[in-house]
């Protein structure tokens, strides 16, 4: 079935952002939401199945890393085969753009904060309404992973949130650029997968997926200011 060069890789990946880049602003809002929405969902699946282990958690630490990492790359492969838009794989997207001078500095600007506002709002939407409200995961064993995973989140020092930020962002985009080298559906899934696979298992912190992870806890009582 064959796969695309590395070179064809990075045209279709540098092209994705010239589109998006030259959508109404509406549209771009839209899709901006349902990414933020949709990468969260990765992480909802994820806390409903790894929390709901604790026992194995507590034998095997490792294996329930690997559990949470195999299941929220679901949420980037919806976002990428619907055509939604996720900030943190945009930069990379847009910056190609802005390097090869197709767009100008402050439209690079403009929509990269667009993304980031927006995806925000589809966080919060999963956050809120979909986990809080719904109470599902407001039950034990759930919520106290929830509570724990999101504490551990906000009691580290920022630089090496900050470090952990370009390792998960560096896999991200990674993941988003060998989705491209696909010919097919399950190609692209599997291409995406294996290094958001990685950045979740190994611990690295994704900004958008943290949007989720620390309001989620907020909403649902952690003592998180």
């Amino acid at each position: 079935m064959g796969y695309y060069s590395p070179v064809e890789m990075t045209e279709a990946f540098r092209s994705s952002g010239i589109y998006k880049g030259n959508l109404p602003v509406v549209k771009f809002m839209v899709i901006a939401m349902l990414g933020g929405a949709f990468i969260v969902l990765g992480g909802l699946l994820s806390v409903m199945v790894a929390g709901g282990m604790p026992g194995v958690g507590a034998a095997n630490p490792g294996i329930i890393k690997f559990i949470a990492g195999a299941l929220f790359p679901v949420g980037l492969i919806l976002v990428s085969v619907t055509g939604a838009d996720l900030f943190t794989s945009y930069c990379a997207a847009f910056t190609m753009s802005l390097c090869k001078k197709e767009i100008g500095a402050a439209k690079f600007i403009r929509f990269l904060l667009l993304s980031y506002f927006f995806n925000f709002i589809g966080t919060q939407f999963v956050a809120w309404l979909l986990t809080a409200y719904t109470g599902i995961l407001s039950h034990e064993p759930w919520l106290s992973y929830l509570h724990t995973y999101s504490g551990a989140k906000v009691n580290q020092d920022f630089l090496k949130v900050f470090v952990k930020g370009i390792g998960a962002n560096w896999l991200v985009c990674l993941g988003m650029f060998m989705g491209y080298a696909a010919k097919d559906i399950s190609g692209k899934c599997i291409g995406i997968w294996i290094p958001v696979m990685l950045f979740v298992t190994l611990g690295f912190e994704h900004s958008i997926a943290n949007m989720f992870f620390i309001p989620a806890a907020i909403y649902t009582g952690a003592p998180i200011s």
